[in-house]
């Protein structure tokens, strides 16, 4: 097992060379979902149900697309912009959005028992979307049980992780946006 800074210094070394290729996969993630939530908000005003769903069917399948891009990072591919859309692909498609409800519908439940509870089934579930991006295969319950295989025992190591990253998101915000081509 990797400790947090081998795997910072593994990601460091993916990222040499395609810092600016990562960010325009990033811009262009930003542009899609602000695009869907445009249109779906637009929709909500005329048909509040129409744009809920069109949010929920649109979204999904970019996601899983922007989880392909990282993914590939790791096999050593460079990132494309066209990457972002395989998600939309017939074998992602109708199981990302799945996955999604699957995920949002969980996470909600085990939050009704108190906060705590629903942030550790979340950390749970978070490979989930790695887990179906990398295997086409497998139904969005099969990527949810996967993901809390791999996540049994390294919950808090994950989370540990992710508060590391706190201080890169405040310069992020802090720059107005400028650090996020390199965070």
């Amino acid at each position: 097992m990797l400790s947090r800074a081998e795997l910072k210094q593994q990601a460091k070394e993916q990222l040499k060379g395609n810092v600016g290729s990562y960010f325009l996969v990033f811009l262009a993630y930003l542009g899609v979902s602000f695009a869907v939530g445009l249109v779906s908000g637009l929709l909500s005003l005329i048909f509040p149900l129409l744009g809920t769903v069109a949010m929920y069917v649109a979204l999904p399948p970019l996601m899983i697309g922007f989880y392909m891009v990282f993914l590939n990072g790791t096999y050593g591919d460079q990132p494309k912009v066209s990457t972002l859309f395989e998600g939309y692909k017939k074998e992602y498609l109708g199981k990302s959005i799945i996955l999604f409800l699957l995920v949002a519908i969980f996470t909600c439940l085990w939050s009704l028992l108190l906060v705590i509870p629903g942030i550790i089934m979340a950390f749970a579930y978070s490979m989930s979307w790695f887990v179906l991006a990398e295997n086409p295969n497998m139904t969005a319950r099969e990527a949810i049980k996967e993901s809390k295989e791999i996540m049994k025992g390294h919950k808090m190591e994950f989370f540990i992780l992710s508060l590391s990253f706190i201080p890169w998101i405040l310069l992020v915000y802090v720059t107005l946006g400028i650090a996020s081509i390199y965070v």
